[in-house]
């Protein structure tokens, strides 16, 4: 069906890409670069390539996958022939920009929410339904029993100490895997388990394929999940219905011709949405950015090799990247001097982000590999000479770039804010409504091209781009020269990633 759907636009396509080519772009003050300027232009210079870097040069690609994911029941997840159609639009960009292409495809478990899913309290009382998530790769079933409320937050065998068997149990987000929690809980004989949040939001959790257990696993916000455990003699009916299924994918890996390819600097962002929307924000801002930067660096000579990557499987679990990483020889790893990391830099309620290289705000697991402070401090300035406010992220390794730091490969990115609540401080800092997400429509069927902000969207796609085209020419402090025999070798540091690395689109594993 995939081949179907593509084969017939193959020409049309091509034709797209040489409009994106020759787009004509517009500076910092607005004015239009005359005629097709920017399509012969050797952008070396910041100042030349952010003229040419566009928020309707972004628009191009953003309104190509929300066409595409219309005409494929509604989404881009990897395996499906939305992200089938998404590779091959992304593919003809790049080919047409005159970069190497790769479609390296490699196996996953494909999961769906087939609809249909219920958190109901049975009693005592009147019947109540209430707000919930299946959980990512959660079993089937439909099961009515007593609830259990789990000792602690169910990370021991102990906290399940006179567990009934086919009870449903209640378990508080944190402290270790979902993994682990629903494990303990399934040897301990559940049928059924809900697990809420231990914060305001809902869950967005994830099982691992190969460990979920087949029982139906529901989510539920804080508020809920006080509700229920402080319901004494609780029944509840929790139902899900769920596919879990072999399917295969692909990552697109597009090489400069230039450059010394012995030190190599990776650009990506994932490429597939959920199956709940056209993922526009998620990710086909980041996407779209990394397209176009690669489009106008494409006849830009640098002094170290670009590689760009579109990963598929991300929501999966980052799956495409680590499969990436696991497949590449030693030597050829060795070559990776740094990675930038782009996931959601469009958000409707923005604000600017930069992931926490050297972990100076202490939120993170630990600093990255050495070098990864050198990137953040590069996007600090990008945005400090904007007079734009900013904060530092999380660094856990919970997105595409976390393959690579497990590996001591330096990494950084930039968002815009996923689905924590904006605060009133936030709005001081980047205005905006608080109370609300920074992304309201996060893994929605909303998540379209109405769910953007067009000026963080341009302001943040210039920063890929600026910083793409400085850490291309520029890896002081990245890469270190050895005065024994003059050769730059990059810089490696032990870094233990967490050790259920999930997507940060998934944050509550914990």
């Amino acid at each position: 069906m995939a081949s179907q759907i593509i084969e017939p636009r193959l020409a049309r396509l091509a034709a797209l890409a040489a409009a994106v080519l020759a787009l004509a772009s517009c500076g910092g003050d607005g004015a239009v670069v005359p005629g097709t300027a920017c399509a012969q232009q050797v952008n070396d210079t910041e100042g030349k390539l952010l003229a040419c870097m566009t928020l309707e040069g972004v628009m191009v690609h953003l309104r190509e996958f929300e066409r595409i994911a219309k005409a494929n029941g509604g989404h881009r997840a990897s395996g499906s022939s939305g992200y089938e159609a998404s590779g091959a639009y992304a593919e003809q960009v790049l080919r047409g920009a005159g970069y190497a292409v790769a479609r390296e495809s490699f196996d996953f478990v494909r999961y769906e929410d087939l609809g249909g899913s219920l958190l109901r309290q049975a009693g005592p009382g009147p019947a109540a339904d209430f707000e919930h998530r299946v959980m990512d790769y959660s079993g089937s079933g439909d099961v009515s029993a007593q609830a259990h409320i789990v000792g602690a937050r169910g990370c021991t065998a102990e906290d399940y100490t006179g567990f009934p068997a086919n009870g449903i149990a209640l378990i508080e987000r944190g402290d270790c895997s979902f993994d682990r929690k629903i494990g303990l809980a399934r040897e301990a004989g559940a049928a059924g388990a809900v697990v809420y949040n231990n914060a305001e939001g809902m869950v967005h959790g994830a099982l691992t394929p190969e460990l979920a257990a087949d029982i139906p696993v529901l989510e539920a916000t804080q508020a809920v999940g006080r509700h229920l455990v402080g319901t004494p003699g609780l029944v509840l009916r929790i139902a899900a219905s769920t596919r879990r299924e072999p399917a295969t994918t692909f990552n697109l890996i597009a090489e400069g011709r230039g450059g010394d390819d012995s030190h190599v600097v990776m650009v990506g962002a994932h490429l597939d949405s959920v199956q709940a929307g056209p993922g526009i924000n998620d990710n086909g801002s980041g996407s779209a950015a990394v397209l176009e930067t690669a489009v106008q660096l494409a006849r830009t000579p640098t002094r170290y090799r670009l590689r760009f990557a579109l990963w598929g499987a991300e929501e999966d679990g980052v799956l495409g990247s680590a499969d990436y990483v696991g497949k590449l020889a030693p030597e050829a790893l060795a070559k990776i001097a740094m990675y930038l990391n782009f996931d959601m830099i469009g958000s409707p309620n923005p604000g600017y982000f930069i992931y926490d290289g050297d972990n100076s705000d202490g939120r993170s697991d630990g600093p990255g590999p050495a070098g990864s402070e050198v990137i953040e401090r590069t996007f600090e300035r990008f945005y400090a000479a904007r007079n734009t406010p900013f904060k530092g992220t999380p660094f856990d390794g919970r997105s595409d770039y976390g393959p690579f730091i497990g590996l001591g490969i330096p990494a950084g990115g930039i968002s815009s804010g996923v689905d924590e609540t904006k605060t009133e401080a936030d709005v001081a800092l980047w205005g905006g409504t608080a109370g609300i997400t920074f992304d309201p429509c996060y893994h929605a069927a909303c998540d379209n091209l109405s769910n953007l902000d067009p000026a963080a969207l341009e302001l943040n796609s210039r920063a890929v781009a600026a910083a793409t085209l400085h850490h291309a020419n520029d890896l002081q402090g990245i890469l270190r020269i050895t005065p024994a025999d003059g050769a730059a070798r990059s810089m490696r540091a032990a870094y233990t990633p967490p050790a259920d690395m999930r997507p940060r689109h998934l944050p509550a594993l914990r």
